[in-house]
């Protein structure tokens, strides 16, 4: 399980089942009261197309999953997003090649 941020990714297949799959949309999306906040699901970002110019969603049944807490309008292939999990992408790089 990997922690970055205020978002945590792990594989969670069998945890939800997911509704059919729209590329660029979150698999769950579940308001919290109050506030202008989701808790969100959503595929991890394909690895051979992380670094492209356009970036595609995993399929979720990969179990590939990111569960995030923020804004409910959140955008799983947005600049923040794409810029959060290629840091994560090179973090991973270099630890392996230590």
């Amino acid at each position: 399980m990997k922690i970055s941020g205020f978002v945590m990714a792990a594989s969670t297949a069998g945890c939800f089942s997911a509704p059919a799959f729209d590329p660029g949309e979150v698999i769950r999306r579940v308001p919290v009261e109050d506030t202008n906040y989701c808790r969100l699901w959503f595929p991890a970002i394909r690895e051979d197309t992380l670094f492209s110019s356009q970036p595609r969603l995993k399929d979720p049944n990969d179990g590939d999953i990111i569960f995030l807490y923020g804004p409910c309008d959140y955008d799983p292939l947005g600049s923040e997003e794409i810029s959060r999990q290629r840091a994560d992408s090179k973090l991973n790089e270099r630890r392996d090649n230590r």
